[in-house]
């Protein structure tokens, strides 16, 4: 089962570019996806809920400043990102509003993957996503009502009694079963990397079928925003990490949480309370950032390696 996950988050993003062309080729095959996206979402939720452990609390507890740095910025930069983005893009609004919420989202638990391959601080970064996922409800209709009412109305009481019931209810109850059945959960658990990915196809597929035609006249502009808002987190977060003090295996943590959105629920959010074409850039940062995430991972590592190499051949020289 290790193996099967390791080859699926390898090529995570491929499946991904697959099943989207696939969508978009035959939209009529997938758009009835997006009926159940809520119920897709809550199974990757509740998937969360089985692997949460109070050690990911205490983290918080004792060393509270990472973990705050990178939830701050999350809710700060990502939402103030695409807002400026989608002014400067001159975005329509659907698109504008949706940009936004994929920012307002919480951390995805995709960032934790790509957290560990990049060597960061694995523990802070799990530690995020729980919090960032559970401030969400709070939170997310916020930084949407600041953010993004201008050009789509906001319920901000709706969009938290909908947060909740996709995100803290399947949570709850997955803790609630691992404390139930810790024996089963944890022969199971190896599974849920696979189980969730599979979801995400699904949405992105489901999202992509029901905007085709949206897809031919705005793809190419959508793409742009989420690159750009990506990139725009990736690095902001770096940076904020950095100025706090915080060392390198901690920023790229916060990086990596801030850049990486949970872009499900951007998608569930988008098709409830918004439009459908909303939910669009919220589909596309699903792909992209399960490529720019490995891109970036593979930088810190060629970094790391180069940093490596000067330090032997330093020594090497000293020694003759």
């Amino acid at each position: 089962m290790n193996s099967l996950n390791i080859f699926v988050n390898k090529y995570f993003a491929v499946f991904v570019l697959i099943v989207a062309f696939i969508a978009y080729l035959l939209p009529d095959v997938f758009v009835g996806i997006t009926g159940y996206i809520t119920i897709l979402l809550g199974i990757i939720m509740f998937g969360m809920g089985l692997t949460l452990n109070l050690s990911d609390f205490r983290i918080v507890a004792k060393k509270p400043l990472p973990v705050l740095t990178g939830v701050v910025a999350q809710f700060v930069i990502m939402p103030l990102a695409a807002f400026i983005i989608a002014l400067v893009l001159q975005l329509p609004p659907e698109i504008a509003a949706g940009l936004v919420l994929v920012g307002a989202c919480p951390g995805g638990t995709a960032s934790n993957v790509m957290v560990y391959l990049a060597k960061g601080d694995l523990p802070v970064s799990v530690a995020m996503t729980t919090v960032s996922t559970l401030l969400a409800p709070l939170l997310t209709p916020i930084a949407l009502l600041v953010f993004a009412n201008e050009w789509l109305p906001v319920d901000p009481l709706a969009m938290f009694l909908s947060i909740f019931q996709v995100i803290i209810v399947p949570i709850a109850l997955g803790l609630m079963i691992k404390q139930l059945f810790p024996r089963t959960v944890e022969k199971s658990v190896q599974a849920l990397p696979i189980v969730s990915m599979a979801a995400i196809i699904a949405i992105v597929a489901g999202v992509v079928g029901a905007n085709q035609e949206n897809i031919a006249a705005t793809g190419l502009l959508v793409f742009a925003a989420v690159v750009l808002h990506n990139g725009f987190g990736l690095a902001l977060g770096y940076v904020t990490a950095k100025l706090v003090g915080l060392d390198e295996t901690k920023r790229r943590a916060v990086s990596i949480e801030v850049g990486m959105q949970n872009s499900g629920l951007g998608t569930q959010l988008a098709t409830v309370h918004f439009t459908p074409l909303a939910a669009l850039p919220s589909a596309v940062f699903s792909v992209w950032h399960n490529i720019s995430g490995p891109l970036l991972v593979s930088w810190w590592g060629r970094k790391s390696q180069k940093k490596e190499e000067a330090v032997r051949e330093k020594e090497w020289k000293h020694y003759k």
